[in-house]
């Protein structure tokens, strides 16, 4: 890949800036159509009651106004009024309620210059900088594009924001690009050596990204994006080109990390976004500002892709350069067996098929093909209260996937000689004690491809006659053949035997053989039912079964 070089990068900064002096570009009419109906909810819905503190706001459902909701009405009522295809263009309105939201942030911020976020973060620099982020974009434009009223409204909290985020901290990985793109987007405006020594201070410590190209947090649907989108930003605002290789080496491993939907695999995140379900429109800004750079065709089919929901007449405003056409759009690869060693998953795409393996993790298997979803394959041993099966370590060996756990369930002997227990806890005194009667379970799986769909080997021996229960969880909306209901668990079903099918659209995947000597579904110890239908097949220790997964 061609990479930009320094002098490329203030070459591309250099003209950004003559680009956004000339005349106020045409955007597309879906674009602009999307714009103006939302300009038209935002009026309808934005508080206008004089000596109300949320004058210029939106409520939540719950009442409470957020900070950001007026950063988003800001940065919309003013897009419109440059966008000259707008039928709000120039509009006096526009900048009169622009201006009623500004004056919510101006009033809401505080003494300090920072910003809040009602239902948790409180004197927060993190949340100051994710609504400069958008307050900056729209002064940026608001200047180049001769809206100097508008500008001066917002340069005081700008500012403001600016000195507390030089002197702030933060929560988590991901805020410190977040607050060190809010400082480079300020320092674009306001030039200030302090504000460039604050974010040098955390570059210092170096991007977090890993050699299966995550950052941190591994979170792929909410905070991958936002790192990316952050990394650029200082990129180019400060002419810092190398912040763009940790971002390239994200957005590569991404193309791996999608469903044939564009949906993300988001099972292998640390924060919310765990096992939640959600494209990856997030990441159209860094994809197409690579995909420009480094003429990279699949970035830009990816872009392209999300352009008609994702982009943002703003940002196409601040970044002229996303305005020119990109590189002949590459189809991503959607034919491919990828392991990424670091994190412990392995992804295979056949097309509209897509699998994932992944270690450390309740949920070890989970296949789709189309809309007939598997969203979910676990398994549980009645063993101790913890048997649960979490593979340790991801193996690749014999054309497929393995991965083994081993318990072990002890009693505790009397202390010899003896010894009295005071305010200690028994819990405490447990590894001191001599152990007797130690029960132990060895669990494996095996997953491979095969010419049909997939096979899974389950195996389960040490302890003899342990329960244990099969999850094979479904994506609601589909209908299930094959299966009968499981008392007493709402969408809840057991597989006595022969194959299931289940088919969603004109998709289907057939599984089984069923297995049903015992219907003790809700293993002690397990984790909680998956929500949505679930499939369950039984068996006892010494157990061994080859479930198929098959394209009905």
């Amino acid at each position: 890949m061609n990479m930009l070089t320094r002098r490329e990068a203030i070459a591309l900064g250099a003209a950004s800036a003559m680009q956004a002096q000339q005349a106020v570009p045409t955007f597309d009419a879906d674009l602009v159509a999307r714009y103006d109906k939302s300009v038209e909810d935002l009026l309808k819905r934005q508080n206008t009651s004089a000596g109300d503190r949320g004058l210029g706001c939106i409520p939540d459902d719950t009442g409470l106004y957020f900070m950001g909701t007026a950063v988003g009405i800001v940065e919309t009522f003013a897009s419109a009024y440059i966008c000259p295809q707008s039928k709000y263009h120039k509009n006096p309105l526009m900048m009169e309620r622009a201006k009623l939201a500004a004056g919510f942030l101006l009033r809401e911020q505080l003494p300090d210059g920072n910003a809040y976020l009602p239902i948790t973060n409180f004197d927060s620099p993190p949340d100051t900088a994710f609504i400069v982020n958008g307050v900056a974009t729209t002064a940026w434009n608001a200047k180049q594009y001769g809206n100097m009223e508008l500008f001066n409204v917002l340069e005081p909290f700008l500012r403001k924001a600016g000195a507390a985020l030089t002197r702030g901290g933060v929560h988590t990985p991901n805020h410190r690009w977040v607050v060190c793109s809010a400082l480079a987007q300020i320092n674009s405006l306001f030039p200030s050596p302090a504000i460039v020594k604050r974010i040098d201070q955390w570059l210092a410590e170096g991007i977090d990204i890993d050699s299966d190209g995550q950052f941190t947090e591994r979170s792929t649907y909410n905070y991958n994006p936002i790192v990316d989108r952050s990394l650029v930003v200082v990129a180019l605002k400060l002419n810092r080109p190398e912040l763009l290789e940790p971002v390239r080496k994200n957005l590569n491993a991404m193309m791996y990390l999608i469903h044939a939907d564009y949906e993300a695999v988001t099972e292998i995140s640390r924060r919310q976004d765990l096992n939640t379900r959600g494209n990856i429109a997030g990441y159209w800004f860094s994809y197409a500002h690579l995909a420009r750079i480094d003429r990279n065709g699949q970035f830009a089919a990816i872009a392209n892709h999300f352009t008609p929901v994702a982009a943002s007449i703003a940002s196409l405003l601040e970044y002229p350069q996303l305005r020119e056409p990109g590189p002949a759009p590459v189809a991503p690869p959607d034919n491919y067996e990828k392991v990424f060693p670091y994190i412990g998953v392995a992804r295979i795409r056949r097309g509209a098929v897509s699998a994932t393996v992944l270690e450390g993790k309740n949920r070890f298997f989970l296949l789709r093909r189309g809309e007939a979803v598997i969203g979910a394959l676990r398994f549980a041993s009645a063993f101790f209260g913890k048997g649960q099966f979490i593979g340790t370590k991801l193996v690749q060996k014999d054309g497929g996937y393995y991965m083994a756990q081993s318990l072990t369930g002890p009693y505790y002997q009397p202390f010899n000689p003896p010894r009295k227990i005071t305010t200690e806890t028994y819990d405490s005194t447990r590894r001191e004690r001599a152990q007797s009667e130690v029960c132990h379970l060895e669990q494996t799986v095996f997953i491979q491809e095969n010419a049909k769909g997939f096979t899974v080997r389950i195996q389960s021996k040490g302890t003899n006659d342990v329960p244990l229960a099969i999850e094979i969880n479904l994506r609601e909306g589909g209908k299930l053949e094959g299966c009968e209901p499981v008392t007493k668990v709402v969408d809840g079903y057991i597989l006595p035997k022969g194959f299931a099918g289940y088919q969603a659209g004109s998709d289907a995947i057939r599984f089984g053989p069923g297995s049903a000597p015992h219907r003790y579904t809700q293993v002690r110890g397990a984790d909680a039912k998956l929500a949505g239908p679930s499939v369950y097949i039984t068996g006892l220790t010494p157990f061994d079964h080859t479930l198929k997964f098959e394209w009905a």
